[in-house]
């Protein structure tokens, strides 16, 4: 049975497809070291280690679930700079309140690049209780997430 809950939309759209969940804060920059780095343009494994949940699994494209941001005033780049190779998540679900710095980043990739990465943020503790990695996601435009 389908759990629904409602966050605040700061990029709004529509999207179905699989979670990919972690109980970890995101930090951005060191997800995307091998992109930033190493010069992988071909798929975005998370190289955080401190994610045990998303380390080595491929973020491009995915659903992202989590409580919160972390890092630092790389991340907004980061997003951009992965997005601009094609490798960007489709959206970012944000339990807690988005950093500001993402947000920026998001921004920017979706005016500068066309790509618009959907965000909401404030979708509550339940929400990151509830959802699990290989759980059906149905975003809608006005924030609403469904899972399950």
């Amino acid at each position: 049975m389908a759990k629904t809950f409602k966050g605040r939309p700061l990029i709004p759209g529509s999207a179905e497809g699989e979670a990919l969940a972690s109980k970890s804060p995101f930090n951005v920059s060191a997800s995307y070291m091998e992109n930033l780095f190493a010069g992988n343009t071909e798929s975005a494994p998370c190289t955080d280690p401190t994610n045990k949940e998303w380390s080595g699994k491929n973020l491009a494209g995915g659903i992202l679930c989590f409580p919160s941001g972390v890092g630092s005033t790389m991340g907004g780049a980061t997003l951009m700079g992965v997005g601009s190779l094609g490798l960007g998540p489709k959206a970012m679900l944000y339990a807690e309140h988005v950093d500001s710095v993402s947000v920026a980043g998001l921004i920017i990739d979706s005016v500068w690049n066309g790509n618009n990465v959907i965000t909401i943020d404030q979708l509550g503790e339940d929400f990151i209780n509830t959802v699990k990695t290989g759980d059906k996601i149905k975003i809608s435009e006005d924030g609403t997430v469904e899972v399950g």
